[in-house]
């Protein structure tokens, strides 16, 4: 009986790779744009992954792309290939060079300091940093793409190792004519009917919309956003009204926007973490170098509600 090929052995992670982006936009010209390649050499890539797996994967509509059942099939398995190839290379990389760190960090957030003083303390070490989206930090970490991040909660901590590194305040973000914007300080009865926009994370909308409000009304909805600066720009049309970290104003802030002090609610939290288990020299270090230069940023200036 002749012996059946192995498929799997086949696959070329990089195609799977491309089917994934495509999947995930369904759309072959938004994936083409996110993957920086032209869209006729996706669409033949993903027809030579179709060839190596034996299945049509993608259907083409009218109004985009939709994954066929073998897709869907499909999809939750490449992806899980992705990443244990991902942990796979840097489990391998870490093993031969004991002395290399990536630490991550997502926008607004400064870790100069802590890097800093990590490669002052040993300088043999081969440190690499990582900006990450507001909504990667576990996904980074899990997949191994960083070995520690600096990151604003919630998130999801299972699996992870979380050291709390500062509170910060929440502010207002309004438009610069907006009727609150210029108070020394606003509460949430001021917004009780402002709508705020929505993330596409459950965690990220209950904390940063305040969701449900402490008297248990919900948060009035907003439009749908998945990027700071389409946040930023529904804000500054006067189509919403934002809650935000004050650590984010250096970073983010627009002339046509204002802060106010938001009181009455908790802060926000910026914390380091790494895996669970993860433990070594260079790790236990940026911890200690992350505790020490890592602190909330002292306010500049007596009027927090003027955009600088």
């Amino acid at each position: 009986m002749p012996e059946i090929p192995d498929a799997g052995a086949d696959l070329d992670l990089r195609l799977v790779h491309y089917f994934t982006v495509v999947a995930d936009h369904r759309h072959f010209g938004r994936a083409a744009a996110a993957l920086h390649i032209a869209q006729p050499s996706l669409s033949r890539q993903i027809r030579r992954l179709e060839q190596q797996v034996g299945a049509r994967l993608l259907d083409r509509t009218p109004h985009g792309t939709d994954l066929t059942e073998a897709g869907r099939v499909f999809l939750p398995r490449a992806k899980a290939l992705l990443r244990s190839a991902a942990q796979a290379v840097a489990q391998a990389r870490a093993a031969a060079e004991p002395t290399r760190l990536t630490v991550g960090y997502t926008t607004g957030l400064i870790i100069t300091p802590a890097v800093r003083e990590l490669r002052r303390r040993h300088p043999d070490a081969d440190v690499h940093t990582l900006h990450l989206d507001w909504n990667e930090p576990r996904d980074a970490l899990l997949d191994h793409r960083v070995d520690a991040v600096v990151a604003r909660m919630p998130f999801a901590t299972d699996q992870l190792h979380v050291t709390i590194l500062y509170d910060e305040p929440r502010l207002l973000l309004v438009p610069v004519d907006h009727r609150l914007a210029g108070k020394e300080y606003v509460t949430l009865d001021d917004i009780a009917d402002e709508p705020t926009p929505r993330l596409p994370d459950a965690a990220w909308n209950a904390f940063w919309r305040i969701d449900p409000r402490p008297d248990g009304r919900r948060a009035p909805e907003g439009p749908l956003v998945e990027s700071v600066e389409d946040k930023l720009e529904l804000i500054a049309a006067g189509d919403a009204v934002s809650i935000a970290p004050a650590g984010s104003l250096a970073v983010h802030m627009r002339p046509d926007l204002a802060a106010v002090p938001l009181e009455g609610v908790e802060p926000g939290r910026v914390v380091l973490a790494t895996r669970a288990g993860d433990r070594g020299r260079l790790l236990s270090a940026f911890r200690r170098a992350a505790q020490t230069c890592l602190t909330a940023p002292t306010p500049e200036g007596p009027d927090e509600s003027t955009p600088r």
